[in-house]
């Protein structure tokens, strides 16, 4: 005979609040792993309740074939853990970690079979076996493995709803339009989560551009204005590799993801012409303004000074919180040598944002040049107040203050 529902909670009890702990030491574990990982990863660990192990077991017996058994049967999803990814590419790195710190009793794909008429959640389980130093710090709990499964936002978020639904209220869609109808849903959420991620693909693309854009900028910056104080005194930038786009449309990320591409290989003129047929769109002012300020990039790249002052200068015109357009200008009025310029420009720029470290810097260097040793030595003391490891603002301090000893 079966275990009575009164024998079988008792044995439940036993192991309840070690279940929780290992539950407990489970989650912590791999939000510990996850951390590591671009995206934010969220762990939720519980333990099966009584009421739905018991619906369980019943439904295994039914399902038993050749008798009922004495003892209770195996039922894996005791202690139970989800987690949950922004993005469809998290579930692979979280599938390599969970394969890599656990024993793997068993992996199952959900819902990969699906068709397109079907509806059903997606999502990744996983068997683990529980490690040893957790049931010996925490005691026998009266299992062995605990099932984790990985999902996206959006998978978790159907799961849940259709638990609801359907199975938690005992329904299940006959009638076509209804089936129809979750069908139709659940692959909206799976198409939800494919753009998603080729959204964040094409962001980290476009990031990527933009970041070596500005180590570019910043290394004609150091070039030009640290070696006129010192042969040592430039500051190293790390280079990138980058693809090309895979975008060729017309939209304004995509005609900025292209010049962005020319202009980081050093392809400037045909870059100047990208951000030229951007200016020519309809777009926003903050856009207009972020624009002006990568074209004024592209032209000081070629040494044309004065397009890239006014179109810095047009950059502020259409956002005057443009510290970056400010600081820009002021650069290229150092490289001029037109200094009390420069200064007015890195001083409109801290105005708008006074937390800017090289900003700083790049003032004292002005001040260094026209004579005034106290502004410039100030200037240093505060940038490095702001950035205690910028080589050049200590390098230049201390030719301030030989100017200043003299």
């Amino acid at each position: 005979m079966a275990l009575s529902q009164k024998a079988l909670r008792e044995e439940y009890k036993k192991y309840e609040t070690t279940r929780i702990l290992v539950t407990r030491d489970l989650e912590s574990q791999l939000e510990k792993k996850f951390s590591r990982l671009g995206s934010r990863i969220l762990v939720k660990g519980r333990v099966k309740n009584f009421a739905s192990y018991y619906k369980k077991y019943i439904n295994i017996l039914k399902d038993k074939a050749g008798g009922i058994p004495e003892t209770a049967p195996v039922i894996t999803d005791l202690i139970g853990l989800r987690v949950v990814c922004p993005f469809l590419e998290d579930m692979k790195e979280v599938e390599k970690i969970i394969s890599g710190a656990y024993p793997v009793v068993e992996l199952d794909h959900k819902g990969a079979g699906y068709s397109f008429k079907e509806f059903g959640y997606e999502s990744t389980h996983f068997l683990v076996s529980i490690p040893p130093h957790i049931l010996q710090e925490r005691g026998d709990c009266g299992c062995e493995v605990a099932e984790i499964q990985i999902r996206t936002i959006l998978q978790d978020a159907w799961a849940e709803v259709e638990h609801e639904l359907v199975y938690k209220a005992e329904f299940s869609p006959f009638d076509e339009p209804m089936k129809r109808k979750l069908a139709a849903l659940n692959a909206s959420l799976s198409l939800a989560d494919t753009i998603f991620q080729e959204i964040r693909g094409y962001q980290r693309q476009l990031n990527r551009q933009l970041g070596k854009r500005r180590d570019s900028f910043y290394r004609k910056i150091a070039e030009s204005t640290d070696a006129l104080l010192s042969p040592d005194l430039s500051i190293p930038v790390e280079s990138m590799e980058l693809s090309a786009p895979d975008h060729s449309g017309s939209t304004v990320d995509d005609v900025l993801l292209n010049a962005l591409y020319a202009h980081n290989n050093n392809r400037f003129t045909e870059a100047i012409g990208f951000y030229s047929r951007i200016l020519d769109m309809k777009i926003t002012d903050s856009i207009r303004s972020l624009i002006h300020k990568h074209r004024g990039m592209a032209y000081f790249a070629q040494s044309m000074y004065q397009d890239a002052i006014d179109d810095f200068s047009k950059s502020l015109e259409w956002d005057r919180t443009s510290y970056k357009a400010a600081y820009y200008r002021g650069v290229v009025w150092s490289v001029t040598r037109s200094y009390p310029q420069a200064v007015d420009d890195f001083s409109l720029s801290l105005d708008i944002n006074p937390y800017q470290a090289f900003c700083l810097f790049r003032r004292g260097q002005a001040y260094y040049h026209i004579g005034d040793y106290p502004a410039a030595l100030a200037d240093c003391e505060a940038s490095l107040d702001l950035e205690p490891e910028n080589e050049g603002a200590h390098k230049l301090r201390e030719l301030v203050l030989r100017k200043l000893r003299m």
